[in-house]
């Protein structure tokens, strides 16, 4: 069985490059992310090993590894991240508060190395172009 997902949006970014320069220093340094939320999701032993996926422009871009659950001061739950930033296919997606859960079957393919399905088109007019079903 796979690994529950969760996504969230990637609040206060302009884009996915915005989201890469606020995280870098973290990832750099090699340290895990923790971000911080209100109430322990429900189906969190699911979750480990799954990953949390960034919508950005309404659109998925980036994934990260989710490593646990920590308590945190002030009695809110830390959501932990690998420090790495992975590549996904920029399906288009809703808005939403929070996080969601996400299923393995409907998470978005990791991307090549480097690289865009569609050999070279930008992120951002291969999500367009999929939203109209041209790729």
């Amino acid at each position: 069985m796979s690994a529950l997902n969760l996504t969230k949006i990637a609040f206060g970014c302009d884009g996915f490059d915005d989201l890469r320069a606020r995280l870098a220093a973290r990832i750099e340094r090699g340290e895990n992310i923790v971000l911080s939320t209100r109430y322990m999701p429900k189906r969190a032993d699911e979750m480990v090993g799954g990953s949390l996926y960034w919508i950005s422009q309404h659109r998925f871009g980036l994934r990260q590894p989710l490593i646990g659950f920590s308590e945190i001061e002030g009695g809110r739950i830390g959501i932990v991240l690998a420090p790495v930033l992975i590549e996904v296919e920029p399906r288009p997606r809703r808005a939403h508060q929070g996080w969601r859960y996400l299923s393995a079957e409907d998470s978005p393919r990791d991307l090549a190395e480097g690289g865009v399905s569609g050999e070279g088109i930008p992120a951002g007019l291969h999500a367009e172009l999929a939203a109209m079903g041209l790729l």
